[in-house]
């Protein structure tokens, strides 16, 4: 299945923060970026809170730019990958997500020095739920976020498809 937004809850967690406190952390995480790239994701970010991290690159929904976050990835078989649209349990998609859902043709993920071009596909009933369990075995705090609002977290599976 394509990659479907639920819509969104009415209540949750304040995400990230402020926008004055994103604006503070975007350097850090533009040289936590930086710093994966250039060690192929061998550094202190490749594991972040107990979780493999890997970086998502996606199109802007509205500005078209790229764009490149730093996530949990949690290995899904030999070429597939399990990230969570989490944003720790806020009532709103993650920007990264809602991306996605513009351009999902458009997205590339790099797991440690591989960087790949990848399709995307939603996890619905069974499998969303399984896979959930299987990445709450990995960090429990992803367990936890789904209980913090009432909008569905989406569980997207990343597909490798080149690179």
């Amino acid at each position: 299945m394509p990659i479907q937004p639920s819509p969104e809850g009415t209540y949750g967690t304040r995400g990230m923060g402020p926008k004055w406190l994103q604006r503070l952390f975007e350097p850090l995480a533009k040289r936590g970026i930086a710093s994966y790239r250039k060690t192929g994701g061998r550094n202190r970010m490749a594991t972040m809170m107990g979780f493999p991290v890997v970086l998502l690159t996606t199109k802007g929904a509205r500005s078209g730019e790229e764009r490149t976050v730093s996530l949990g990835g949690f290995a899904d078989g030999d070429d597939a990958w399990l990230v969570v649209a989490s944003m720790g349990g806020s009532a709103r998609h993650p920007a990264w997500f809602k991306n996605m859902v513009q351009h999902p043709d458009e997205i590339w993920l790099e797991v440690g020095s591989q960087k790949m071009k990848v399709t995307c596909e939603s996890l619905v009933g069974k499998a969303r739920e399984d896979a959930l369990s299987r990445i709450a075995a990995i960090s429990a705090r992803y367990g936890g976020y789904q209980k913090k609002t009432d909008r569905e977290i989406p569980i997207v599976r990343l597909t490798r498809i080149s690179g």
